[in-house]
């Protein structure tokens, strides 16, 4: 468990003081049922940091649009909270191969679930504010739904980052992607795929996953987010 909170640690930039905090936050009810062990799964913390969620939104949409009023506030937050939008920035983190399941759970592809991907952030948020209080959790707030708050005309809703990036691209009448595997490693039952995505020739971002599917889910999150921001737009 400790590599995968070392993992965890890089993605977020953060260290935990209480270790058991993101431990906690990364087991899935599976896992306890199959391994055993009191430290308990992400649930709890999920319900919690579903209330964090909501505040640090709220708080996040009050600074970026002070003309509006309580309905368009309301309605914008719950967009941003959805579970698609929410298991997309879970993606774009890196966080499903973190997660630890039971057998079952592994074998059906947990870690790509929307669902299980939205509860995991949400517990992380939580495990952040236990840890250091709302300004660690704030942090992870601002760097994930910071340019979607700002822009929400970009929010695509309902569908995964690789056909997300696909209707991107078609929109704005560039090529598709291609995705260029460039590394496998670790043994059979633990595999680490690498893929980079290239627009044009160009290499725009790239993505690791326990699997092909994960890895470029991930690649291509990460390069929706770079067109987003107009960094790979042509120039």
């Amino acid at each position: 468990m400790a590599t995968h909170i070392q993992h965890l640690e890089q993605l977020l930039a953060y260290t935990f003081r209480d270790q058991r905090l993101p431990a906690q936050a990364l087991t899935h009810p599976s896992y306890l049922h199959e391994a055993g062990g009191d430290g308990g799964d992400y649930q709890r913390l999920e319900f919690l940091g579903d209330a964090v969620l909501g505040l640090l939104l709220a708080d996040l949409l009050s600074e970026c649009y002070p003309d509006w009023n309580e309905g368009q506030l309301s309605q914008l937050r719950s967009r941003l909270a959805g579970q698609d939008v929410l298991a997309d920035r879970a993606r774009l983190l890196g966080i499903g191969d973190c997660i630890r399941f039971g057998r079952g759970e592994r074998q059906t592809d947990g870690r790509e679930k929307d669902s299980i991907l939205a509860d995991v952030l949400e517990a992380l948020l939580a495990a952040l504010y236990r840890d250091s209080g709302l300004d660690a959790a704030r942090t992870l707030v601002v760097r994930l739904f910071g340019e979607l708050a700002a822009a929400p005309q970009n929010i695509v809703l309902g569908r995964d980052s690789k056909s997300a990036l696909q209707e991107y691209l078609s929109s704005h009448d560039r090529s598709a992607p291609e995705y260029r595997l460039i590394e496998e490693s670790g043994p059979a039952h633990d595999r680490l795929f690498v893929f980079q995505l290239l627009i044009d020739g160009t290499l725009v971002s790239s993505g690791q996953g326990k699997s092909k599917k994960i890895a470029q889910q991930a690649a291509a999150a990460a390069a929706l987010a770079v067109l987003q921001s107009g960094a790979g737009e042509p120039r």
